[in-house]
């Protein structure tokens, strides 16, 4: 019996996620490859496949030096490979800076391991936060995910040149 003539649609299929986690840094204190993959999995807009590697301060400021031209290391980076289908990318977090940061700001090593890999996954999609208004909307969609996953706002008490603090 037809009800009112439009047609139903189809349940969109969730992203499919190829994710390889590397471990790159021993400590006892990193996330699981199964927690890693559900904030990846939050945060996925369409198919990709996608390394994630934790590494340790020297890696990180390496890696920072060698692409970005600047020598310290720092919290999460991300490398797309335009052009691939589907989207393709490494996410490099830097396990000493995060735990740092995490203490720092008094909130779970969860917790801010889920927003970089958040950041991250935003990153390989396109978003960033180099323009004000874009920072704003990448933030309001990090909130969102994390949010989703049980997590607190990560820019609710931070600052920065506009009212915020990214990874």
């Amino acid at each position: 019996m037809p009800t009112n003539g439009t047609p139903k649609r189809k349940p969109r299929r969730a992203p499919e996620l190829a994710l390889t986690v590397q471990y790159g840094f021993r400590s006892a204190q990193l996330p699981s490859r199964a927690r890693l993959r559900e904030w990846a999995r939050a945060a996925l807009r369409r198919n990709a496949a996608v390394t994630l590697r934790l590494i340790g301060a020297r890696e990180a400021r390496a890696l920072n030096r060698r692409f970005r031209r600047r020598d310290y290391a720092t919290n999460v980076l991300t490398f797309a490979y335009p052009g691939q289908r589907p989207l393709a990318g490494d996410i490099a977090i830097c396990a000493p800076v995060a735990a740092r940061e995490a203490r720092a700001c008094g909130i779970s090593r969860d917790a801010h391991y889920a927003h970089l890999v958040v950041h991250g996954m935003l990153h390989l999609q396109g978003y960033d936060h180099e323009i004000e208004r874009a920072a704003r909307h990448m933030e309001r969609l990090e909130t969102r995910i994390l949010a989703k996953l049980g997590y607190a706002d990560p820019y609710a008490h931070a600052t920065r040149k506009h009212g915020r603090q990214s990874p």
